[in-house]
C-alpha cells in the first residue's frame, strides 16, 4: 500500500464530524479510517438524552467498516481499518477514549495506525497490552 495522505483522512473526519449530533456535549467529533482494501470511512458521534447511550464517532467508523461493501467472506476474511484519524470541532487530531481504543485495536489490530495528539502511532504503543480476539483462542478452556 502507498504512503497514507493523512491531510486527506483527517479531512475526511473533518467533514464527518460536520455531521455530527452533539446538542449536550456541543463537542462534536468526527472518524475517518482507512481500510485495507482502500476505501475510507467516515463516522461522527451521535448522543442521546440519556447521556450513556450515546455513539462515539470511533464507533460509527466501526459500523460503517461493516456495512455495505466487503462482508466477510466464508473463510472468515473481514474488512479490517490500516489507518484512523480523529478530530474535535477545530479539525485538531483527538486521542480515542479507552473503550474506543480497544475498538479500533479489535478491528484494525496491533499495527494500524492512529493519528494522535503525539503524532502517528501504532495501536501498539497507543494501546500496549491490549487484550483481543487472539486471547480468547489462546486462554481459552
Amino acid at each position: 500500500m502507498n504512503e497514507i495522505d493523512w491531510k486527506a483522512l483527517r479531512s475526511a473526519a473533518q467533514e464527518a464530524m460536520r455531521r455530527a449530533y452533539a446538542p449536550y456535549s456541543r463537542f462534536p467529533v468526527g472518524a475517518a479510517g482507512l481500510t485495507a482494501d482502500g476505501r475510507v470511512l467516515t463516522g461522527c458521534n451521535v448522543e442521546n438524552a440519556s447521556y450513556g447511550l450515546g455513539l462515539c464517532a470511533e464507533c460509527s467508523l466501526v459500523c460503517a467498516l461493516h456495512g455495505p461493501g466487503k462482508p466477510v467472506t466464508s473463510d472468515g476474511d473481514r474488512p479490517r481499518l490500516l489507518a484512523v484519524a480523529v478530530v474535535d470541532g477545530h479539525g485538531e487530531p483527538l486521542m480515542p477514549c479507552g473503550r474506543c481504543r480497544q475498538l479500533l485495536w479489535e478491528h484494525g489490530g496491533p499495527a494500524m495506525l492512529l493519528e494522535t495528539t503525539r503524532g502517528v502511532l501504532p495501536m501498539s504503543e497507543v494501546l500496549p497490552d491490549a487484550f483481543g480476539p487472539e486471547d480468547l483462542i489462546e486462554r481459552a478452556t
